[in-house]
């Protein structure tokens, strides 16, 4: 299918547009031009909908300031599970890496997809380097026993000198499986240990690019002398968190939010995150490309539409509607399901195949179990944590639930895909629940019936 034969509509439903919405700067930003920044990026997992949008977002923050400027992109470029990405071996990843790479200096820290479209590490760094990206990593090749590449890297941003270094997640199986046997990844915590002091010297400002999540990353923490950055990534997580002058934060996924932090003269950091929408300005260069992929990797199935969304959804206001689905359908009290589900949130209006797919990620099984009320508040309270809640709380891998006020009886049913009652330990934080398989219901036909209801 040519480029030239999309409709303007299905043009509109594959590319979508983007507001760019920036909090409110505090008094100390407000008053204040900043020596230097930083634009924090993690986890895009190739999200097309938003890729021609956040280049335009970052381009604009990098305008606004005459201060020298570096971009950090804390992991997980790639997405295996979007069919266009493995289509077209990630070009329009790779398009959006290079003209970031041409807006300012630009530092990769390797994320467990990075291997997504090129299995080999090695040749993914070589690809990145000739993008103009600079790559960090403590992973080790075990084919030689060398690093990939190095682990920490000082970067030049006028009167602020910047020490970076990168760590990686060692949950192996998240890795493609044709890379595991390549990759020596070791503990997050024992390396920060063993290793921060050397990488990150002193006289500059220390950035950690922590793609190792949110638990290990609370180890980490009181590691780092006092003013410095700690960039979080792989829970998908939107965290802002201060001790002393350090600062802690996670910037999202799937291109949905930048982090800009404003480096003072005296090194204090001022974070804002911008918030990147579908219905604003976009790169019109990438936003061509994405449109030309699209009609020639996707076909007429993939395009036709599947549903229709009234209003636009946040990813966790579309994850608690596919859970309260999930409860209606299997006849619960609450529905749960577990993050990973989840990639964007979903667009208003007509829901293309593609579409929906980006964002109920994996299909399922449905699954049910009886617990009483203690029982259910414990699970309960581990769930929905992409709110405003103690880093003391966050579990990294989490469930998102719905309905959540309920009337008081002696049982409850709850109702949930099979991946989360498989994996129970990790999700519901308890390996005593008894599901039973829900027979003839599965995740995305739920989803499906409950948005065309």
């Amino acid at each position: 299918m040519p480029f030239a034969s999309l409709s303007r509509r299905h043009l509109l439903l594959l590319l979508g547009s983007t507001a760019v919405l920036p909090m409110l700067p505090d008094a100390a930003h407000a008053q204040s031009a900043p020596a230097a920044r930083l634009i924090i990026l993690s986890d895009l997992h190739s999200a097309y909908e938003r890729s021609a949008q956040l280049l335009a977002a970052v381009a604009a923050e990098l305008a606004a300031s005459p201060a020298p400027a570096a971009i950090l992109i804390n992991g997980d470029v790639f997405e295996l599970g979007n069919v266009v990405a493995t289509r077209s071996a990630g070009v329009i990843d790779w398009k959006l890496l290079e003209k970031l790479s041409r807006l300012a200096p630009t530092v990769l820290n390797i994320g467990n997809h990075e291997p997504d479209l090129i299995n080999d590490l090695a040749q993914l760094i070589a690809r990145a380097r000739r993008a103009g990206l600079t790559v960090v990593s403590n992973i080790t090749d075990k084919r030689t026993g060398a690093p990939f590449t190095q682990a920490g890297f000082q970067l030049d941003l006028g009167p602020i000198p910047v020490a970076l270094v990168g760590i990686a997640t060692p949950a192996l199986t998240t890795y493609p499986k044709a890379s595991r046997d390549q990759l020596g990844i070791p503990d997050p915590l024992e390396w920060a240990t063993a290793n921060l002091e050397g990488n990150l010297p002193k006289g500059s400002l220390h950035v950690v690019l922590s793609h190792a999540g949110v638990v290990a990353d609370r180890g980490i923490l009181p590691l780092l002398s006092d003013g410095s950055l700690l960039v979080g990534g792989h829970d998908h997580l939107v965290l802002e968190h201060a001790e002393g002058n350090t600062r802690y934060v996670h910037t999202g996924s799937w291109s949905s939010l930048i982090t800009v932090v404003d480096i003072g003269a005296d090194r204090a950091l001022s974070l804002r995150q911008v918030q990147v929408e579908r219905d604003g300005a976009a790169d019109a260069e990438l936003a061509a490309l994405i449109g030309a992929t699209f009609a020639e990797h996707l076909s007429p199935e993939e395009l036709a539409i599947v549903g229709i969304s009234e209003k636009a959804q946040t990813l966790g206001e579309s994850a608690r509607f596919a859970a309260a689905a999930l409860a209606a359908a299997g006849a619960g009290d609450v529905g749960f399901i577990g993050h990973t589900t989840f990639g964007t949130g979903l667009p208003s209006g007509e829901v293309t195949k593609y579409a929906f797919d980006a964002v109920v990620r994996f299909d399922g099984k449905l699954m049910r179990a009886e617990v009483d009320r203690p029982t259910l508040d414990q699970l309960i309270a581990r769930c929905n944590q992409d709110g405003d809640i103690p880093l003391s709380a966050r579990t990294g891998d989490f469930l998102y639930a719905a309905p959540v006020q309920l009337a008081d009886k002696a049982t409850y049913a709850i109702v949930c895909n099979d991946w989360s009652a498989t994996n129970q330990k990790s999700y519901f934080g308890r390996e005593d629940l008894a599901f039973t398989e829900i027979p003839g219901l599965k995740v995305k036909a739920t989803v499906l019936k409950a948005l065309n209801a």
